[in-house]
């Protein structure tokens, strides 16, 4: 009889009893999940795992993918409890190569705030078990929010990605973007990727819709990422490197027509592969894929809108290459803030994007929900670059040699010029629009959901006129290393110090570690800790609390207490 699978060998189990992975004692589900992940049979037919996501109060997406070369029937459960001997729903569905064998089910007519288990069955073999929820209704006591992002695969493993799993206090993954990246495997991270044997596949730079695939299912075969995926719904959206390294309406910075063809072409093969392989619902009739914006509503607790910032309205950066050997003295750097960073025909989001939004928001506060979130991918906060000329030698760095980066640091401090222009701050006049508009909706209390810099903030967040408008939570990479990393470990929380002290809106930071953001809500209280793990070197690894902070009323904004 011929078999639609690919000939394969059994990848050898290294797990026994799956009770014990990384040196991290699992959970039970956990543990069951790991233990079925490592059976070789299994993994033959669903080898990139399971996932659930975009949860609403009466449904979930379910999202699988088969190791096939033809047409493959594919049988899906839903059941109550994790013995699924109580199936609520099931069906069947055919996947093919038009959608890579991904496999997406849309699944309706659940009750709010309830936790179901899923599976998938191919031809007798049986997935691992997904666990999944919807969102609440209702009163809401609690709320339990992973926040991660940029999870390089060459880098080291995905080991944020088994803790937050792990945490049976998470309800919910708010993915942030770059959850995969675009880099041959001669691009960044190629030595730590040769070293661990997680070079980029293919080997080239993605471009081309197999491209894109092939480098999903490399990430997605990543086991870490299969128990998180496997354990919680994920609320994700894009930030640049799902498509290419800083993208704007019309383009990229990481991409040359010239060599790599029509820049439309390219986003489009990029964000077919995005829909086709994470659990997120197809776009409705009419609406352009780029247009990924999602509204979400927990109850009479929060409420939260993830923003799309990359490809519907964003104008292109300013560099600095351009223009920061001009810039001489104060006055020309203040020209350079109001005629070229300033100038108010440049935009971050799309005129749509913006009514989504404030309509959303009008509805959270007449609600009265007690918290607003914005899934945002860069920092908002105003994050300038301090004095560190005089500030950083080689005697307070330990000994370490100045990077080649610290000569444009230290121009930029001189001038006080912002750290990154692809970030809010780049884009003063759209950032005030934004603040704006959530005003304007009676929404000056904001929880900002940030990623994208490699780097843990704590900002309080305020508009041109010192009006606070909320607080600002920027997590870390999984895996990828933040930008003052190669002052070694003694400069690089220099410079974090100097950032903070020089920063009215930055409390605190630290680029130095790897993890997420835990964000738990309340009636009465918000916490947001920053969880680390001490290598992504190696999967044997230990986490930790980096640091905890109160988020408290302040008048009708929030603060960090």
């Amino acid at each position: 009889m011929k078999t639609p699978f690919p000939r394969r060998k059994f990848l050898k189990s290294t797990l026994t009893t799956g009770a014990l992975a990384s040196g991290v004692l699992l959970s039970s589900w956990c543990a069951r999940v790991m233990a079925a992940i490592s059976d070789p049979v299994r993994s033959q037919i669903f080898s990139h795992g399971v996932a659930s996501g975009d949860p609403t109060h009466d449904g979930v997406v379910l999202w699988t993918r088969i190791t096939a070369n033809e047409r493959v029937n594919v049988v899906w459960q839903l059941a109550s409890e994790s013995g699924f001997i109580d199936i609520l729903q099931q069906g069947t569905s055919i996947t093919d190569a038009e959608t890579d064998h991904t496999l997406k089910i849309e699944v309706k007519n659940l009750d709010a705030g309830k936790v179901y288990y899923y599976r998938f069955i191919v031809d007798g073999i049986t997935s691992e078990p997904g666990r999944t929820r919807t969102l609440p209704d209702g009163p809401i006591q609690k709320l339990g929010i992973a926040v991660a992002s940029c999870s390089n695969y060459p880098f080291g493993y995905f080991n944020a990605y088994e803790q937050i799993a792990n945490d049976e206090e998470i309800d919910f993954v708010v993915h942030l973007g770059d959850y995969i990246y675009e880099y041959g495997a001669d691009g960044w991270g190629t030595a730590q990727g040769a070293r661990l044997n997680r070079s980029h596949s293919p080997s080239h730079e993605i471009v081309s819709l197999a491209d894109y695939r092939q480098r999903h299912a490399q990430y997605k075969s990543d086991r870490a990422s299969r128990l998180m995926l496997a354990s919680l719904p994920l609320i994700p959206t894009w930030d640049d490197h799902e498509s290419a390294n800083n993208p704007w309406v019309g383009g990229a910075q990481n991409h040359q027509p010239n060599i790599e063809g029509d820049w439309s072409s390219r986003r489009e093969a990029s964000l077919q592969a995005f829909f086709e392989w994470m659990p997120v619902r197809e776009q409705p009739a009419g609406l352009d894929k780029e247009k990924l914006w999602r509204h979400f509503s927990f109850g009479d607790l929060a409420s939260m809108t993830t923003l799309e910032t990359r490809h519907t309205g964003r104008s292109i950066q300013v560099s600095y290459n351009e223009y920061l050997e001009s810039i001489e003295n104060d006055l020309q750097r203040d020209r350079f803030f109001k005629e070229v960073l300033g100038d108010p025909s440049r935009t971050m989001l799309s005129k749509e994007m913006e009514n989504f939004l404030a309509e959303n928001l009008k509805e959270s506060v007449s609600r009265h929900q007690n918290w607003r979130i914005i899934g945002n991918q860069i920092p908002i906060a105003r994050t300038h670059v301090p004095n560190v000329a005089s500030r950083l030698t080689p005697e307070n760095m330990g000994g370490n040699p100045m990077p080649d980066s610290h000569t444009q640091f230290s121009r930029l401090g001189e001038l006080d010029l912002p750290l990154y222009l692809d970030t809010w701050d780049g884009y003063p006049a759209a950032r005030e629009r934004f603040y704006n508009l959530c005003r304007d909706a009676g929404a000056r209390d904001l929880i900002v959901l940030t990623g994208d810099s490699h780097a843990f903030w704590a900002n309080e967040l305020y508009d041109s006129s010192n009006q606070r408008m909320g607080v600002e939570l920027g997590t870390s990479g999984i895996t990828s290393p933040g930008d003052f990393e190669n002052y070694g470990r003694e400069g690089a929380a220099a410079f974090d110090r100097l950032v903070s002290e020089h920063n009215h809106e930055v409390i605190w930071t630290d680029c130095s570690h790897r993890g997420f953001v835990k964000l738990m809500l309340t009636p009465e209280s918000a916490k947001a800790e920053y969880i680390v793990v001490n290598t992504v070197h190696s999967e044997q690894y230990r986490s930790s609390v980096l640091r905890r902070m109160d988020i408290v009323k302040r008048g009708n904004s929030l603060a960090f207490d």
